[in-house]
């Protein structure tokens, strides 16, 4: 299928079942979501990435105003929809502030399609924040989570998740997961490492010495 959207440009990257917080105060902005909640619309989050708007995006909906202002400005919750693809940017949408896209949606298969691989992301995962001292609650199960619960917690960059997001089915991300953590894991466990050893510096040493005897 191949519609039109109204776009939101931004620099996050937004996945399908994610819950995004907004403040709008840009007046192009304050007219599209007015006009989108309005009308049970629905518009799309292009990833912008070192100053360029990117061709994968996801659709959005908007779930809740949570504060307007005398202003205009808003409070907003939005939810991840579906993954599209930018065929072209219309810049200039007539009698609109905001700009559009012509897109198409992509298959994305969200299948877990094996779980075996899934849960040594979750084991990995849950070293990297054991070493790091973080506490999260994903609020699912190992059999029910996926990639897109997770990607924006094991430390991509804003690239990674974008690369992420290009990745149409659901062993790909998962595996792409598994990389990232096998190769980010030794390196904050050497740190851990590293830290001790200078916190022991200037402390006093009961070592065994060399026997020369032997």
């Amino acid at each position: 299928m191949t519609n039109f959207i109204p776009i939101f440009p931004l620099s996050v990257v937004v996945y399908p079942g994610e819950n995004l917080n907004l403040h709008i105060f840009e007046p192009r902005y304050k007219q599209l979501i007015s006009e989108c909640y309005a009308e049970a619309k629905p518009f799309g989050i292009p990833s912008i990435i070192n100053e360029k708007v990117n061709e994968m995006g996801t659709l959005v909906t908007i779930t809740e105003i949570v504060n307007k202002s005398e202003n205009g400005e808003m409070d907003i919750k939005t939810k991840g929809i579906s993954i599209f693809r930018i065929l072209e940017v219309i810049k200039k949408v007539p009698d609109k502030l905001y700009s559009g896209a012509i897109v198409n949606y992509p298959e994305n298969v969200q299948e877990v399609a094996n779980r075996d691989l899934i849960k040594k992301v979750m084991n990995a995962l849950r070293e990297l924040h054991r070493l790091l001292k973080i506490d999260k609650d994903f609020k699912k199960t190992d059999d029910e989570v996926t990639a897109y619960d997770l990607a924006h917690h094991v430390g991509l960059s804003l690239e990674e998740e974008y690369e992420l997001l290009e990745l149409l089915r659901e062993d790909q991300r998962q595996e792409y997961l598994k990389r990232h953590l096998s190769k980010v894991l030794p390196v904050i466990a050497e740190m851990e490492t590293l830290k001790k050893r200078v916190k022991l510096n200037g402390h006093f040493k009961n070592l065994s010495s060399f026997d020369f005897e032997q």
